[in-house]
């Protein structure tokens, strides 16, 4: 269970108590604003408004923005890398890009105005956390091109906090630094904090040996069955906190750790739709969609209307006066389609994890048998179970999971359960949880 050493809150911006009123006036105008700074300043989006027959003059009410026409990451990738910004290059303070694993990485930039807003957004997000000025803050988010490193570490010492910048990799340094440094606060992907955790237990330390009271989770789709297990072995609190180099990097938006029931956006600087990824259709709050995204205050490189491509829907507020979202439950980009059916890698995850015995670690095999499509599910066990149980016991897990797998999600899989520390760790970046090998269509 959690430490629950959070810190009182207090401090927060006038703007993350004010009323819907309040903070729809203030989109309003700052919606204006960055429609018109990219029209009158990115020529290719320019050329999308005039296509669809749209004018920043059109906008007069926030209900208006579905008139204007959609960005997605292809966008980027066609303009690479400085054709969608909207100030002039040497007006750019940093640059920053994506991994660039499936072609052109995408290029963002900011300029100082960029980045004191990002500085202030992640603080915010930390704050919301349960940190506070004077706490230590170990960065084990990757550093270099990726958002993730830079935009905690900056927003950490916004806050006032005392910055580890560890960086990932070299997890038995990572240990043995927080051992002798005993930060308050930890911020790496879930998926390289298990394998943190792993090293904490096989040097015989106990989560209530180490000094951590909270995580704050990124760069990578997570559930709640993550948490649980991530929150048992570390003895934290663990905080999702959202993210996308294209939007902005880290502090997009936030869960707050006295409720921990989906990331706040900070709605005065990102304005949220969630859409009908087949139709575009603008969906009410509640339903789930893909999420869209329009920043209202970045002046290098303004998005409108940008196609995260998660999917997800608006909550009400709880904690704040700004607007949550759920969980998100996949990525239209990362779904698979096996045998006609729809299936998110998040969707197995939850079946795993609802297996006591079984760890956050697996791998999702995709294969075709000439018109079939063929799915191994490997997963691994607890180290406290591994080695322990019998043959059957472990067969009886995997048809277990197997059975789950089949009646929730709807596909047959066959079910590897490996021993402990089997599947390969991924100790930089983002965990790569599918392995499609099927022939690409020409």
């Amino acid at each position: 269970m959690p430490k629950s050493k959070a810190k009182k809150s207090g401090g927060l911006h006038p703007i993350e108590t004010a009323s819907r009123d309040e903070i729809s006036a203030l989109q309003l105008k700052r919606l204006k604003w960055s429609v018109k700074h990219a029209y009158d300043n990115v020529e290719p989006y320019r050329a999308k408004c005039k296509k669809k027959g749209v004018h920043p003059s059109d906008l007069k009410r926030l209900s208006d923005l579905s008139k204007f026409p959609f960005m997605a990451k292809y966008d980027l990738r066609d303009h690479y890398p400085f054709g969608l910004f909207a100030v002039p290059r040497k007006k750019i303070l940093r640059l920053h890009a994506s991994s660039g694993t499936t072609g052109k990485p995408i290029v963002v930039g900011y300029t100082m105005n960029d980045l004191d807003n990002w500085a202030n957004l992640t603080a915010r997000s930390i704050y919301a956390a349960g940190g506070r000025p004077g706490d230590m803050v170990h960065v084990a988010y990757g550093y270099g091109m990726f958002t993730g490193g830079l935009g905690a570490h900056y927003g950490a010492e916004r806050l006032g906090c005392t910055v580890v910048p560890m960086s990932g990799g070299q997890t038995e340094k990572q240990v043995s630094q927080i051992m002798d440094f005993k930060p308050d606060i930890i911020m790496v992907t879930p998926s390289y904090s298990l394998v943190v955790a792993e090293a904490f237990e096989k040097m015989g330390i106990g989560p209530g040996e180490i000094s951590l009271r909270t995580g704050i989770f990124g760069a990578e789709p997570w559930g709640e069955g993550m948490r649980g297990e991530i929150e048992r072995k570390l003895g934290i609190d663990a905080v999702d906190i959202y993210g996308l180099t294209e939007v902005m990097g880290p502090g997009v938006a936030s869960e707050c750790i006295e409720t921990k029931d989906g990331p706040v956006i900070w709605e005065d600087h990102f304005y949220p739709e969630i859409i009908d990824p087949e139709t575009e259709e603008v969906l009410p709050d509640g339903e789930e969609g893909e999420l869209v995204f329009t920043s209202l205050t970045k002046e290098a490189f303004p998005v409108i209307r940008y196609r995260t491509r998660d999917l997800t829907r608006l909550l009400p507020p709880t904690s704040r006066s700004f607007r949550r979202f759920a969980k998100i439950t996949g990525r239209t980009d990362d779904m698979l389609i096996i045998r006609g059916v729809n299936v998110f890698p998040s969707q197995i995850e939850e079946q795993i994890l609802r297996e006591p015995k079984f760890s956050g670690n697996y791998q999702i095999v995709v294969t075709r048998d000439g018109h079939l499509d063929n799915v191994e599910v490997r997963c691994e066990l607890q180290p406290e179970v591994s080695g322990k149980l019998t043959s059957s016991e472990v067969q009886t897990a995997g048809k277990e999971l197997q059975h789950h797998i089949k009646t929730i999600i709807g596909v047959t899989t066959k079910i590897s359960v490996l021993a402990a520390g089997a599947l390969p760790r991924i100790e930089v970046g983002k965990a790569q949880r599918v392995i499609d090998l099927r022939p690409k269509q020409s």
